[in-house]
């Protein structure tokens, strides 16, 4: 600072002084008393709950000494404990449950069946069931939902791939309550059918009597059940990267089934994911594993049927590409360069395993929701599955006699007529090709051409010459 700005401030401070002090002369003259000004108090901090915040300065005595935080706002109070259309008194007045079902059930059964995919005397017992395993107590809140519409609303989830956004409007069920007893209800499912609809054969007799089925029916002697595998679309789970995308592009698990000459699932596999290959799904199951060890309980071998000599032929599966040839797991010969002798072989093993397609195809048309994108996480997923199969089966049981235009048939020349399944849309099956190894042994293959021979020969019929 130079010496003029210095003088200047002096000149300014030095006139500030005086003016100051006539004002006090001039007080002092007039007798005012001077006003003493009264400290204003200052509300002392309030330390937050658990002490105070670290980094925040402290006095002598531990107190906080910035300003404290803003309390937290008081939650928003709800304006509806329940939403009035969603109350009990409505749901009785105009849910489907209460209304729709009961109208159905007294005047039109069949219509009852259309909606929830189960006779009314099926429906009935099953729900008699689950009701232990799905029931809800009473509680001073409110009354509970009825495991009726537990059930009700699950079956039509099932049939008709209904969201979880529109299936409360016609049961009048709240959307969190439905996401919450879909899952359970398809565990209870499985929990109380399993046992009694999917009972793998585990001794010969069992096996033998599923063979004579297939000889029967489809001309195919030794095969106990024909196995395949159907890609099942769902969301894509949250942090899984590729593990369930799948060749076709799209996120899926893997529903890997036995199923026998009836069109009933004797085994069934749901945990493979949509990456894994066919030989990684197959390779990797409880199926695998019994078969290759031979403790599943197979028959042993005997000569085939009319066979005019005693070579012993193995039990067997039969199966498609996705597979690799064993002695207990036959597959049509490949599709390029063959002879007569080995198309007509094809023809009759690939009419045998026919029936595992037909099953996947009943069950899809059954339940659309396997037709959609499944939008629950995956382990949802494979109990809505299993829940599926067990339902099915069960209608196996209780009606064997099927109607015919429902699955592949054949007219009175043999020609094969598509069941109604195959006019919609069908599950995507497994990769067939540069997925694992399907080399065979040479055993299976030399089984194979034995039964080549066996088809051209003493085990032929009479109109498979036609058919190829």
């Amino acid at each position: 600072m130079d010496q003029a700005t210095a003088y200047q401030l002096m000149l300014i401070g030095a006139q500030a002084f005086l003016d100051e002090q006539a004002r006090l002369q001039a007080i002092r003259q007039a007798q005012v008393p001077v006003p003493v000004p009264v400290p204003v108090p200052v509300p002392a901090p309030v330390p937050a709950q658990g002490g105070p915040a670290r980094g925040r300065p402290f006095d002598d005595a531990g107190e906080d000494l910035e300003t404290p935080q803003r309390p937290r706002r008081e939650r928003r109070q709800r304006r509806w404990w329940v939403r009035a259309w969603l109350g009990a008194d409505r749901r009785l007045q105009y849910g489907h449950f209460d209304n729709l079902l009961v109208e159905l059930s007294l005047e039109d059964s069949q219509a009852f069946t259309n909606y929830v995919r189960l006779p009314i005397e099926v429906f009935n017992e099953l729900l008699h069931l689950v009701t232990p395993l799905i029931e809800k107590q009473f509680t001073n809140f409110r009354e509970p939902i009825s495991p009726g519409i537990r059930l009700a609303t699950t079956l039509r989830h099932y049939a008709t791939g209904e969201k979880y956004n529109s299936l409360p409007f016609y049961y009048r069920v709240s959307k969190s309550s439905l996401c919450n007893w879909v899952p359970e209800v398809s565990r209870a499912i499985v929990a109380v059918l399993k046992d009694q609809v999917i009972t793998p054969p585990t001794t010969p007799q069992q096996w033998r009597a599923i063979s004579d089925e297939f000889y029967q029916k489809w001309n195919v002697p030794h095969a106990c059940g024909a196995i395949d595998g159907k890609h099942i679309r769902i969301r894509k789970p949250p942090r899984s990267g590729s593990t369930y995308h799948n060749y076709k592009g799209y996120f899926s698990i893997v529903l890997m089934a036995l199923v026998d000459a009836q069109y009933r699932f004797i085994w069934v596999d749901t945990g493979g994911e949509g990456s894994m290959s066919d030989a990684q799904i197959y390779n990797s199951s409880e199926l695998s594993e019994l078969l290759s060890a031979g403790t599943i309980g197979l028959p042993p071998a005997v000569p085939l049927p009319r066979s005019t000599n005693n070579k012993k032929v193995p039990y067997f599966l039969l199966g498609d590409d996705a597979f690799a040839l064993r002695p207990y797991l036959m597959k049509p010969y490949g599709t390029r360069w063959l002879t007569v002798e080995e198309r007509i072989a094809n023809y009759r093993i690939s009419r045998g395993r026919r029936v595992v397609e037909n099953a996947f195809g009943i069950l899809a048309q059954r339940f659309q929701l396997l037709l959609s994108t499944i939008l629950q996480k995956p382990d949802t997923v494979r109990d809505i599955i299993n829940a599926m199969v067990c339902i099915h089966n069960l209608l196996r049981l209780r009606n064997p006699v099927m109607n015919v235009t429902m699955v592949d048939h054949e007219d009175e020349h043999h020609n094969l007529v598509g069941g109604e399944w195959r006019n919609g849309a069908g599950l995507a099956g497994l990769n067939q090709h540069g997925l694992g190894n399907n080399n065979g042994t040479n055993a299976a293959k030399d089984q194979r051409d034995y039964l080549k021979t066996y088809f051209n020969g003493p085990g032929a019929v009479n109109w498979q010459n036609g058919m190829i």
